[in-house]
């Protein structure tokens, strides 16, 4: 009988504590840093300008050496300068047959003007196609 009772007790306490758990939870929300009520952010317009074809992505990097070190060299650039935002460091850079593009968001246009500079800056460039966008 008391094997009983204690086995009730404990299995008594293991639900409270559950639940406390989850109170817990729904208190602090996701833990994501998000609420669980914010609103996801909507790229659905971004996402279905990138699959038209029009829009270069990462997959479009050409995979000759050139290119790919003038990829580097544009990183390189942009990732050495301690000025820049973190968003701008980590914008998207294509390269094809020496035309590098550059997408992404940036703090303000001194960081796009900025951007497009350096990567015009290193050697074997032709051209360079802006498409950052400022966000703030």
């Amino acid at each position: 009988m008391k094997r009983i009772i204690m086995f009730l007790f404990l299995l008594l306490v293991a639900v409270g504590f559950t639940a406390c758990d989850r109170d817990s939870e729904r208190s602090q929300g996701s833990g994501d840093g998000t609420s669980d009520t914010a609103t996801a952010p909507d790229n659905t317009g971004r996402n279905e300008r990138d699959r038209g074809g029009d829009t270069k992505t990462p997959g479009d990097q050409a995979e000759n050496e050139a290119d790919r070190t003038i990829t580097q060299n544009v990183r390189q650039a942009i990732t050495s300068d301690d000025r820049l935002s973190t968003n701008a460091k980590n914008v998207k850079i294509i390269t094809q047959d020496g035309t590098v593009t550059l997408r992404g968001p940036v703090k303000n246009e001194n960081e796009k003007n900025e951007i497009e500079a350096k990567a015009k800056q290193v050697a074997g460039v032709k051209r360079v196609d802006n498409q950052l966008e400022v966000t703030g």
